[in-house]
């Protein structure tokens, strides 16, 4: 059987799962102590008692008229003779023992009119037996006195145990919330103070988290230095070269020099590969602010770029942003719109409760829908959905956008574009 239809009912927190594992048991078996034995039970006292009175009324009724007064008033029961009986019991509704004494009383007793429970703390019985008999005793003779003491003990003491557990479990989830807390905040770049607390498990999901975060960051670092160092140590040599051309004849060394040119273009994209995540650190910034100056250079740097949209951005909002980052992702995603055979590009926002979306549309080629996962991974160049031949790079363009979004804790999504046909490239930023 499956329990699909019954997943969408429960809690979604690991608070309400947890209360409802509390709770549901505590409450299962207070109903199950309630309904079963407390009633079983008090309703087995109520029938032994009951028999007990049906003999004491039935010596009653059995003994000589003159006598029968007096046989009552040793049993405490009063006895009289009346007209007329009601024709129907009476009792309360939760009165399930009543219920076990009317029985009783009928099944054992010949001539039972009516039964009246209406005070609780009386009881009244009409018997005929030529005449009609009112016949009225106290109601602690039938019954178990009290008998809601103990759901009252059962309900009270589970209500107070439940909030002991209730705060005892959530000192135990505090620290699950916080490692997720700093999980989450990681994922968006962000570095927060985490100390591991808990149990033992959660100390030590703790610890890893916390070794796995400075490995990440010394990886980080590492591969920072390492392409900082490659930089440095070609830029030495493509400096040599430079001057040694420039002591060749002109003509000759043109094509020389485009080749050095566009080796120093390469080394500057691995720079920025290598420092995409590194040596920064969020700081509330403005994003609209932000784009509008990268569209801005774009267009003083005779590209043909608009910004057209944006949205909810007001310049006042600010959010935790790497702007250098970021601004370098928006300038290769104009830069890439243009370099491959695009006319046009356009830059708009969107602000959501959650997210921040920054988008940059073209009128190229576009990329095809089964290759755009494989635009994203570095060193990838695509042909002919790009022309690789109008640029030099080597594939780190989306690379270094999508490792600026997921450093943001969000990601480059790539689509096609309704208005201009081209591609339609997402930063999607959380918020």
């Amino acid at each position: 059987m499956s329990l699909k239809p019954l997943k969408s009912y429960l809690p979604k927190s690991l608070y309400g799962r947890a209360a409802l594992i509390l709770l549901l048991p505590v409450i299962s078996l207070q109903l199950l102590v309630s309904v079963v034995f407390i009633q079983r039970h008090f309703e087995g006292v109520t029938v032994l008692m009951t028999k007990a009175v049906e003999r004491e009324l039935t010596l009653i009724l059995d003994s000589p008229p003159a006598s029968q007064s007096a046989l009552a008033e040793a049993l405490e029961i009063e006895i009289r003779t009346v007209d007329e009986a009601p024709t129907a019991d009476r009792r309360g509704v939760f009165d399930f023992s009543g219920r076990a004494m009317i029985s009783t009383l009928r099944d054992r007793l010949d001539g039972v009119l009516a039964v009246d429970l209406s005070n609780r703390r009386e009881v009244v019985v009409w018997i005929e037996r030529g005449p009609i008999y009112r016949l009225e005793f106290q109601r602690v003779r039938v019954s178990a006195s009290n008998p809601h003491q103990l759901i009252v003990i059962m309900v009270v003491m589970g209500t107070v145990l439940t909030i002991v557990a209730y705060i005892f479990l959530r000192n135990q989830l505090r620290p699950i919330r916080r490692l997720a807390n700093a999980a989450a905040e990681y994922g968006k770049g962000r570095m927060v103070t985490y100390n591991p607390g808990g149990a033992n498990e959660v100390r030590a999901a703790g610890t890893a988290f916390i070794e796995m975060r400075s490995r990440i960051e010394r990886l980080n670092q590492s591969r920072t230095m390492m392409l900082a160092g490659i930089s440095h140590d070609l830029r030495t040599p493509i400096t040599r070269l430079r001057l040694g051309l420039s002591l060749i004849d002109e003509d000759d060394a043109a094509p020389m020099i485009e080749d050095v040119a566009d080796m120093e273009k390469l080394v500057a994209a691995f720079l920025d590969y290598g420092r995409a995540d590194a040596g920064e650190v969020a700081e509330p910034t403005s994003p609209l602010t932000l784009v509008t100056r990268a569209v801005e250079d774009a267009v003083r740097a005779g590209q043909n770029v608009t910004l057209i949209d944006t949205g909810n951005v007001s310049p006042s909002m600010v959010m935790p942003l790497r702007e250098l980052a970021l601004r370098r992702a928006v300038e290769n995603l104009i830069g890439n719109a243009l370099r491959y055979g695009a006319t046009k590009a356009e830059v708009s926002m969107v602000l959501t409760e959650r997210t921040l979306r920054i988008t940059v549309e073209d009128n190229g080629p576009g990329i095809p829908f089964e290759r755009r996962e494989e635009a994203m991974r570095p060193f990838v160049r695509l042909d002919p959905a790009r022309n690789q031949n109008q640029g030099t790079g080597v594939g780190l363009g989306l690379a270094i956008v999508a490792d600026v979004a997921r450093l943001h804790g969000g990601t480059l999504r790539l689509t096609d574009s309704e208005r201009l046909g081209g591609l339609q490239a997402d930063i999607v930023i959380a918020r």
